[in-house]
């Protein structure tokens, strides 16, 4: 089953409606650069009214890891990602100050980037345009990918199954198609997961 990643949360009824609809995933964005940014207390407030299984994925660039740490000590977070240039040396120092999952992830261009993901020692590499803006890259330089990922940039209801059939992802991530004026949109949230959930009846 593909699993589903709902990120940049930031309010209470954002939560509410990730409860409803039950995506693997939601995403707190804890860059200050980011329009979707919340503060530790904010996240904290929002991760105790998220309902289980779902777990919360820190979103970072170039944080401390001390500061990661601390919110994984909290319980705010289950899951680290990494946005930034953190390389290998980063890596092993988080993993041993925290002990959770680490997703990292790859702007990708060109199959070097593709290159770089599979030497990552992250547990697993998410994929994306980098742009922010609800743009897809290149998909066919993902050909040769042989280590799980998750798939992100410009993922929306309409093609997010087709994403599913050619490329067979770990999982899907997607934050501004679920927006309207800036802020998460209920029908677009439940559009995405609904799509992604009736490809995988048709696949069963």
């Amino acid at each position: 089953m593909t699993k589903i990643k709902l990120c940049g949360l930031k309010r209470v009824c954002d939560i509410e409606w990730a409860n409803e609809l039950q995506p693997d995933y939601v995403g707190f964005v804890f860059a200050r650069q980011s329009k979707r940014y919340v503060t530790g207390k904010e996240a904290e407030k929002l991760r105790a009214m998220l309902h289980k299984p779902v777990k919360a994925v820190g979103v970072f660039v170039n944080e401390e890891p001390e500061v990661i740490a601390a919110l994984t000590r909290q319980r705010t977070i289950d899951m680290v990602q990494l946005h930034g240039n953190e390389d290998e040396a980063y890596l092993r120092r988080l993993r041993g100050m925290t002990g959770v999952p680490v997703i990292q992830a790859f702007r990708v261009k060109t199959r070097e980037d593709i290159q770089r993901a599979e030497k990552s020692s992250a547990d697993i590499v998410l994929l994306d345009s980098g742009s922010g803006g609800g743009k897809t890259f290149d998909w066919d330089l993902l050909q040769d990918m042989k280590r799980p990922y998750f798939l992100a940039g410009g993922l929306t209801p309409k093609n997010v199954a087709d994403a599913i059939e050619r490329l067979r992802p770990f999982g899907v991530d997607t934050s501004s198609c679920l927006e309207t004026e800036g802020v998460k949109d209920k029908r677009k949230m439940t559009a995405f997961v609904e799509a992604v959930r009736r490809k995988e009846i048709k696949d069963e």
